[in-house]
């Protein structure tokens, strides 16, 4: 498992079709509609080898997405690929579609930025909101 915290923007719109996305960036225009954290810990290429490993072998991840003080936590299923680089230093994209790019933590997922909770994208939209994603394996 490994968890990576960001923290919300008033920008955050959450309104993509086919992908989300945190960034170590720290500032955010309306244009970035898949982005759902900013001020990321850390980008794709620092999640833990194992993990790395996991997904290079095709292997399946649960992605959960939670704000501490809530009562809301996103729950986003997907799978890795064979051709994942995990080299980018300060993204991590999530994807419903195949596609595979040096951003790419995992495809083929079961949730967007536009299918999550408004309440949830509502809560990102404060710069004090804490976001932690835990990836984890699934069997």
């Amino acid at each position: 498992m490994d968890t990576i915290k960001a923290r919300g923007h008033p920008n955050i719109t959450g309104k993509h079709r086919t992908t989300f996305e945190i960034t170590r960036e720290k500032e955010l225009t309306l244009r970035g509609d898949c982005i759902i954290g900013v001020s990321a810990e850390r980008g794709v290429n620092g999640i833990s080898e194992e993990l790395k490993d996991w997904l290079r072998q095709g292997n399946k991840v649960r992605i959960e997405l939670v704000i501490p003080g809530i009562n809301i936590k996103e729950v986003v299923y997907a799978r890795g690929h064979e051709d994942l680089e995990f080299s980018h230093p300060d993204d991590i994209v999530v994807r419903k579609s195949d596609f595979v790019c040096g951003r790419t933590l995992a495809i083929k997922a079961d949730k967007s930025a536009g299918d999550l909770d408004r309440r949830f994208i509502s809560a990102l939209k404060n710069e004090g909101t804490v976001l932690h994603m835990l990836i984890i394996p699934v069997d």
